[in-house]
C-alpha cells in the first residue's frame, strides 16, 4: 500500500464513517518482538486533548487485547480498503489468546514511525498512538441509563484509552486537498 506521512492539519476524513462503518483495527504491543494484539474497533473518537492531536479507544475488559494495552505504552489504529472488511470482521469476533489473528487473516505487520506496535502493509491508514490516559467507564456515571441495558447487559464497561497522535501514515484519501 502506497502510503505517505500526513500531518494533522493535512489530515481529514469523516470521522463517522472511519469508526462506525468502515471500522479500524487497533494493535497494541511491540512489533520487534512479535508480541502484540490486534482488534476491531467501531467506537471511538478523534480531536485535541490536553493540547494535543488525540485519539480515545475502547477495550472491553474480556478482550485479549486489553492486556497488550496495559502493559505497551503505545498502540496503532488502522483503516482498510472495503476488500479487507472480512479480516476487520474476523479480528473483531475471535481472539488471539486462541489463535495467531495476524496469520489467520493474512496480515502482513509493519514497524511504525514512532511506535513499537506495529501497522500493517495492507492498510490505507495507520495512526500511531502514545497513551496519555487510562479509566474503566463507570455505571453510576451514565446519564443515559437506557446505555446500560442496551450496550453493557454484563455490565462489562469498557476500558478507556488516550492516546497522543504521534504519526499518521496514509493514502491520499486520508490527505486534505491543498488549494495554493
Amino acid at each position: 500500500m502506497e502510503r505517505r506521512p500526513i500531518t494533522t492539519s493535512e489530515f481529514k476524513t469523516d470521522i463517522f464513517d472511519t469508526f462506525l462503518k468502515d471500522w479500524m483495527l487497533l494493535t497494541a504491543g511491540d512489533f520487534q518482538s512479535g508480541r502484540f494484539n490486534q482488534m476491531t474497533i467501531a467506537w471511538g473518537f478523534m480531536g485535541g486533548m490536553w493540547f494535543k492531536p488525540a485519539v480515545m479507544v475502547v477495550v472491553r475488559p474480556q478482550r485479549h487485547t486489553l492486556q497488550f494495552m496495559d502493559k505497551y505504552d503505545d498502540f496503532t489504529i488502522c483503516a482498510f480498503p472495503e476488500s479487507k472488511k472480512e479480516v476487520l470482521s474476523f479480528c473483531g469476533s475471535h481472539s488471539g489468546k486462541e489463535l495467531n489473528k495476524t496469520q489467520e487473516c493474512g496480515l502482513t505487520p509493519i514497524p511504525g514511525e514512532k511506535s513499537n506496535a506495529p501497522g500493517y502493509e495492507e492498510a490505507t491508514l495507520i495512526i500511531e498512538c502514545r497513551k496519555l490516559y487510562r479509566d474503566q467507564y463507570k455505571a453510576k456515571n451514565f446519564l443515559e441509563k437506557s446505555i446500560l441495558d442496551s450496550c453493557y447487559p454484563e455490565r462489562d464497561l469498557h476500558y478507556m484509552f488516550v492516546g497522543e497522535i504521534m504519526h499518521i501514515s496514509g493514502i491520499d484519501k486520508y490527505r486534505r486537498k491543498s488549494f495554493s
